[in-house]
């Protein structure tokens, strides 16, 4: 079985129209896929439009749970909370906040407004995360991301060993572009021990946490 809640379409820079991309992953065993691609204000409602209407032609067809979702991406931090209440008024399932990774020039507070805020479920690539972030994120039921994407995964370690100390839940998604870059399940079981975690903490993060997520989903 294989989960993802983090993936890019046509919608927005990724390659592949919503309803090849989650055809692909059916083909490669996914159990749930989330199509969350980048969105800020001005096309919240277009993106999840189409995509929630995607994602209902799968289910009904296909043996798998497309999930209609967004990633809000260099949103302003102060306007983040608003922004993921709207998403979900929208119909959004699940808002992934682009979080402060190091290899981009994320707006610093961006992090702490996602965890404040109970309309996002995942902060993906949050970076050089702090311990109060994920005291936080433990705090309010917020999924942290590790992430399968070149780039975002180089701080993996530091994330998993904050989130591990103060109780927070992970996720490992790809943040795929592509096709290639779908997640196989070998592939989401070496990452996961490459950030230090052991069998069991392994095992919870890609069978057990994704399995809370969906339990929650609308």
């Amino acid at each position: 079985m294989v989960y993802d809640f983090h993936t890019h379409t046509s919608l927005s820079d990724g390659d592949l129209s919503p309803i090849e991309l989650i055809r692909r992953a059916l083909i490669n065993n996914h159990t749930a896929i989330a199509l969350t691609d980048h969105a800020a204000i001005g096309s919240l409602k277009r993106i999840i439009q189409e995509t929630a209407e995607v994602c209902a032609l799968a289910r009904s067809y296909w043996d798998i749970l497309a999930i209609p979702g967004i990633e809000l991406t260099h949103v302003p931090a102060q306007a983040i909370a608003e922004t993921a209440k709207l998403a979900k008024e929208l119909g959004a399932w699940i808002v992934v906040v682009h979080g402060e990774t190091i290899v981009e020039p994320v707006e610093k507070g961006t992090n702490l407004a996602a965890l404040h805020s109970p309309h996002v479920d995942i902060l993906a690539h949050p970076g050089l995360l702090s311990p109060e972030e994920a005291k936080l994120a433990a705090k309010n039921g917020i999924f942290l991301e590790i992430s399968a994407r070149k780039g975002h995964c180089l701080t993996n370690g530091h994330i998993a060993s904050l989130a591990q100390q103060a109780g927070a839940k992970l996720l490992l998604n790809s943040d795929a572009h592509n096709q290639q870059e779908l997640l196989t399940a070998s592939l989401a079981d070496a990452i996961a021990h490459g950030t230090g975690l052991d069998d069991i903490a392994c095992h919870q993060v890609l069978n057990i946490n994704p399995q809370a997520l969906i339990k929650n989903l609308p």
